[in-house]
Parts: structure tokens; sequence; C-alpha cells
């Protein structure tokens, strides 16, 4: 039998805050694959791996977890005033989609660095030495994002000191500004309220403060369900009823916050909502064993993505904790004390994070104008990846 060669197609795989994933500019791609459709899912489906039934996504560039199982294609901007559109793909480990849905918060401090190296940012704006600023249009969800990439000697710096918690070895600080990261297309609480009573059958009646500020997010309390707020990835993941409840409660609250019309459709929209759950501050050792102390952290907050636990906290998510902290009256302000606060440190399964934000309430409306947060991002690999020519 005769069988098509593979291909090589430009690609750079970079980690960003506490994901990695494959980067790729539109022009790089295969032509019918620079297009929205079915090729282009196919395409970015064999490079990491999937659908892998073993759910290790051996043959491909994914890791085997949401946060590892993702793909970013860069173009030339289509709006003004700003340097590149920025177009995310979650991919699903053990079926055949990508999901479209939302941003990858994380993935974002590395665009910035990937747009400067790939030629999106006009020279004569990157400094010899300072601070590049890169003007994102996040093309999912329709937002700007601006980020702060440092610059040594004309080129990206990607060493440094900075540390995060999640993330192994420190690397150069990036800072990332969420410009109006609540939902443009209606209220950043859809139900209109900002603590609901979200019925799931199965589990009871739950408080839950539903948001679409970062991305569409569940919060709820860890108590209601059990839980101290304190756990990691293994005590989650491990328990298959425990994971069970997180999706009916997912695809109950992706329901009631429009997003989804029928329970059926979740099973395609896995990126969005998210589900977290918070609680008041406690002391406890992180997976890498730091010992986190209760006077170090605001709240606890645990979230799951793409079905499970994540081993450190969405970017995305990130933004939505803050926004919601902002707010007086939701469960995260709540958790964190109650009043008006314009920053919150979390306590995640790794450690801790900072993150900023501004929220404010106009005619009974409240909006978000900014959230801000530092991560790092680097290059771990460049060149080709190669996909058997008749993958797509």
């Amino acid at each position: 039998m005769n069988h098509p060669p593979q291909i090589r197609v430009p690609a750079t795989y970079m980690r960003g805050g506490t994901s990695k994933g494959a980067f790729f500019r539109l022009q790089d791609l295969p032509e019918r694959c620079q297009v929205p459709g079915a090729a282009r899912d196919k395409l970015l489906l064999r490079v990491i791996g999937s659908p892998d039934p073993y759910e290790k996504q051996i043959d491909g560039l994914g890791n085997a977890t949401s946060s590892t199982s993702k793909t970013v294609i860069l173009a030339a901007p289509t709006q003004p005033d700003h340097d590149v559109d920025y177009l995310f793909g979650q991919v699903s480990i053990d079926k055949p989609f990508v999901d479209w849905s939302g941003n990858c918060g994380n993935l974002t401090a590395a665009v910035g660095a990937f747009a400067i190296n790939g030629g999106f940012v006009a020279k004569d704006r990157v400094p010899e030495n300072g601070t590049c600023v890169v003007r994102i249009w996040q093309a999912n969800i329709q937002k700007t994002i601006v980020a702060h990439v440092p610059i040594t000697h004309g080129e990206v710096q990607e060493t440094g000191d900075f540390e995060l918690d999640g993330v192994t070895f420190p690397a150069a600080e990036v800072k990332v500004e969420f410009m109006d990261p609540a939902d443009g297309e209606g209220s950043m609480f859809p139900t209109g309220n900002l603590v609901d009573d979200l019925e799931v059958p199965g589990v009871g009646t739950l408080k839950a403060t539903m948001i679409n500020a970062g991305i569409p997010t569940i919060f709820i309390n860890a108590e209601d369900i059990g839980y101290q707020g304190t756990e990691l990835q293994n005590d989650i993941n491990s328990d298959p009823k425990a994971l069970a409840m997180f999706e009916t409660i997912r695809a109950h609250g992706a329901v009631k916050m429009g997003l989804i019309k029928d329970l059926s459709e979740a099973a395609s929209r896995q990126h969005t909502p998210k589900v977290a759950f918070v609680a008041k501050p406690v002391g406890y050792v992180s997976s890498s064993g730091k010992q986190i102390n209760a006077a170090d952290i605001d709240v606890l907050v645990r979230a799951l993505s793409m079905g499970k636990l994540h081993h450190a906290m969405m970017g995305t998510a990130a933004v939505a904790i803050a926004t919601a902290s902002a707010i007086p009256g939701t469960l995260v302000n709540l958790a964190v004390g109650g009043g008006d606060r314009t920053e919150v440190t979390f306590g995640h399964p790794s450690g801790t994070l900072r993150v900023g934000a501004e929220a404010k309430e106009v005619q009974g409306q409240w909006t978000a104008t900014k959230a801000i947060m530092s991560r790092s991002a680097r290059i771990i690999m460049e060149g080709w990846v190669r996909v058997p020519g008749d993958c797509f």
C-alpha cells in the first residue's frame, strides 16, 4: 500500500504561565487549514496527539493534561491599534474536537513574545532594552489584552528570577493586562444575580456565583460539596464520583448562564464554563511541599479544567477570581472577608498567586475595567512539527 509522507509545519513549542502549547503563524499552516473548519481542527488534533483512547497523547505534542493540550494561532491584526490576532484552541484529549469557546490566560503570556519573534510587532516598537508593549486582540472572546514583554539587546528576554508557583524554574516576568475582561455581549453576571441557587440533581441546591469575566466561571462554596478548599490534584482527580459531580454542576451551570441550551451540549463544550470552589484561608502544604500559611492568602480556590482539577490555576480563571473578589456580595468576595478590594492573593494546589482587578457598578450593572497579573514564558523548542499528509 502507498501511504502519503509526513509533512512538516513551522511551529514553536512554548510555555506560558503554567501551560504549554504549540504556536503557529496563520500563514505557515497548510492552505486549507488557514480558515476555520474541519481541516484545521484535524491538523491540530494530530499535532497534539488526539483523540487518544489511552489518554496519554503519546503520538503528539500534548502531555495528557488540560494545561498542555493546547494550540495557538497568531495572525495579522484585524483590529486597529493592535499588533496581532490571537486565536486559542483547547484540544480534547480523548475526543475528536477542538474547543474554540474561550481564551487561555496562561498562554497569553507567551503570545507577546511569539508575536515579536514572529514579525507581527513593528521593529521600531521593539526597544533595544526595556519593555515592549504588545497589543493583542483575543479573537475567541473579542477582547484586548496587553502584554509587557522584557527586551534585552533587542531580543525577547526569557530568563530571569521571577518565580511562579506551578512552574519549576524561574524566568523573566511578563505583566499581562486583560482589558474590559467581562463579556461584552451581556451582563457580567448572566443571571442578573451575584449569587444564585443552582439546582443540581443528585447534588442539591448550591449557592453559586456565575460570572463571565476572563472566562465563564461557576464559583461554589467548598463546604457545600464536602471539601475544605485545600485539596490537591489527586484528592479530586482520583475520585470518579467527584469528577462526575463537578461535571454535572458545570453542565447545569452552563444552561443557567445561557452558554448552552441543553445539557447534552456540555460534552462538546468542555473548555467553558469553568467550575471553582472557594473557602476562607487556612494553612496547607502545596503539591511541591511548600507550606502555605493562612496569613499569606486572602482566599482558597480550586478550579477544574477539561474535567480535571487544575494543578495550579488557569490564567483566565484567575481573572474571574480577581473580578469576583472585587464585587461585594459574590461568594468569592464573601470568602475573602467582604468589602471593596482591588487585588487578591489566593491559594491554589501549587502555591499562591496575586491578581489585581478593577470593577465598578454603573446603573445597577457591574463591569470590570481591567485585570492584571504577572506570568512568565519561554520557548521550549522551535522548528517544524510533522504530521501525516492525509491527517487533515
